[in-house]
Parts: C-alpha cells; sequence; structure tokens
C-alpha cells in the first residue's frame, strides 16, 4: 500500500525537531513556525488564541498535505513584542486552561 506507518503521524525521527522558525523577509514582525507531526486540532487552537492576543495583527495556519504531518503557522505582530513571545504567551494561556 501507498499508505505511510501509524506512527510516523506522531513520532519524531532522531533528526527532527518539533518546531522549526523562519523569520519573514517580506513583513517586518512576522514569523512562520513549521510544527511536525501535528494536524488541525492544535493549528485551530493556536490560531484562535494568538487572535485574543491585542498585539497579534495575523494568524493563520495551513497544512500542506495530508500526509506530510506538519502543519505551518504564520504569525504578525505590531511590534510590541515578537512572533515567538506571542506564540509562547499564547501556549502558556492554553496551558492554563487546561489545568
Amino acid at each position: 500500500m501507498n499508505q505511510p506507518e501509524r506512527y510516523e503521524c506522531y513520532v519524531l525521527e532522531p533528526d527532527e525537531t518539533k518546531v522549526k522558525f523562519t523569520k519573514d523577509t517580506k513583513h517586518e514582525h512576522s514569523a512562520t513556525f513549521t510544527v511536525l507531526k501535528e494536524d488541525h486540532t492544535l493549528g485551530n487552537l493556536l490560531r484562535m488564541q494568538l487572535l485574543q492576543d491585542n498585539r497579534v495583527l495575523f494568524a493563520g495556519y495551513k497544512v500542506p498535505h495530508p500526509l506530510l504531518y506538519e502543519l505551518v503557522l504564520k504569525v504578525r505582530t505590531d511590534g510590541r513584542a515578537s512572533p515567538t513571545n506571542c506564540l509562547i504567551d499564547s501556549i502558556d494561556v492554553l496551558m492554563g486552561n487546561i489545568k
């Protein structure tokens, strides 16, 4: 079959990192985060929480292909905070909601 093994959708390989950061060259205070082994569940959760932050001008995500098991999250801020800090703050708020 052409279907990948089930474990490939959630187990990181030894040479893989969970999150890759890429600074956007077109817009100041923008970044792209590629999160491996995640899907729409985490993408929509992060996007909605980021949009609750007044410092965030844009937050969006996409899953490029259903068999790639990666999530591409784009964040643009107003300059009061970096996209990385806004993402970390959003994750902290979500973790607080879980507890």
